[in-house]
């Protein structure tokens, strides 16, 4: 015998499936296809080229800013680090690239602006960038050189070394990831914004497994999870709420796009939008992929130091949602 409500619920579960579903595919998509631009017109090279005449201070600024719009994924964006780290760029501006990488990119942006609105998604993309940044600067202050590995890494067809910077390499093959291809410097215009369409579509493909599993959960936390018991584990009553996500998105984190909606069905329930912001920013930048690739970078201890600062950053950008912000948005 099904238990009474039970029907009701599922119902209800479907019916938010379809519409994060809704809501959620054409945003994505019409990020994607930004995203495949970027990297048309931004190739990683570029963007090393761009940062290794920069200093500490402004390098920060402008690396942040470069780690928002080139949304490369974790397998392009270690090899991106390892070049500007082997060409001596300062280690605190390397750290604001590679935090603002996983955290503020264009597919984020998006789904936050549909799922929250536009005074959630200024906020976040604000505050995200700004603690990108001063981490960056009191990272930068810190003698840390030594804690990074002497590596080679193969990529996009280069060969890159935290020892003395890039080489040319004709065999490497940038593989394992729908965004890590090398881009052709001499195509038409027609023909990047063609490829960036086609990659879009591509990228859309590899990752609606994900998209799926993201909304089912959201939806089955609207239509079966009673907001009360969520609102006793992570609501405004529970001192360490925010903390505490901050840590628990990261084992659960697949893509930035799967826990979006999950998101969403917490805000719903009533668990407070700095908490879930929290969530969000722990789980992109401590994500267990992320962290064994940086783990091939750096020693344990800067591994701990960037985990460390993620996690800081998603509490402080969580409380300052929950509480300066709470009135505004």
């Amino acid at each position: 015998m099904i238990p009474p409500g039970t029907e009701a619920a599922l119902l209800d579960s479907w019916d938010y499936f379809l519409h994060l579903a809704m809501v959620l595919t054409p945003l994505f998509i019409g990020a994607s296809f930004l995203v495949g631009l970027a990297q048309e017109y931004l190739p990683p090279e570029r963007v090393e080229e761009m940062l290794r005449a920069r200093d500490h201070g402004s390098g920060n600024v402008l690396a942040a800013g470069l780690g928002a719009v080139t949304p490369f994924c974790s397998c392009s964006t270690v090899p991106v680090l390892a070049g500007l780290l082997g060409a001596g760029a300062p280690t605190g501006m390397a750290f604001s690239f590679l935090l603002a990488s996983p955290i503020v990119n264009w597919i984020a942006v998006f789904l936050l602006f549909g799922l929250f609105g536009t005074g959630v998604t200024v906020a976040y993309v604000t505050t995200a960038l700004l603690a990108a940044i001063v981490a960056g600067l009191i990272i930068g202050t810190l003698d840390l050189d030594g804690y990074i590995k002497d590596v080679r890494i193969t990529a996009g067809g280069r060969e890159i070394a935290t020892d003395g910077g890039t080489s040319a390499s004709t065999t490497a093959d940038a593989g394992g990831c729908s965004e890590c291809g090398a881009t052709a410097a001499n195509r038409t215009h027609r023909e990047r914004v063609t490829a960036a369409g086609k990659g879009a579509l591509s990228f859309f493909r590899d990752t609606l497994p994900y998209i799926a599993v993201g909304i089912a959960i959201g939806a089955l936390i609207h239509g079966a999870v009673p907001a009360e018991f969520l609102q006793q584990i992570a609501g405004p009553g529970n001192p360490l709420a925010t903390p505490v996500a901050a840590l628990a998105g990261a084992p659960i984190y697949v893509s930035i796009s799967g826990m979006l909606p999950i998101a969403h069905s917490l805000t719903e329930a009533g668990i407070p939008i700095g908490t879930v912001i929290a969530f969000i920013i722990g789980g992109a930048g401590i994500s267990i992929p992320n962290l064994i690739l940086l783990n091939k970078l750096f020693e344990r201890r800067l591994l701990a130091i960037y985990a460390t600062t993620v996690v800081t950053i998603g509490i402080t950008v969580g409380v300052l949602f929950n509480t300066v912000f709470a009135g505004l948005l």
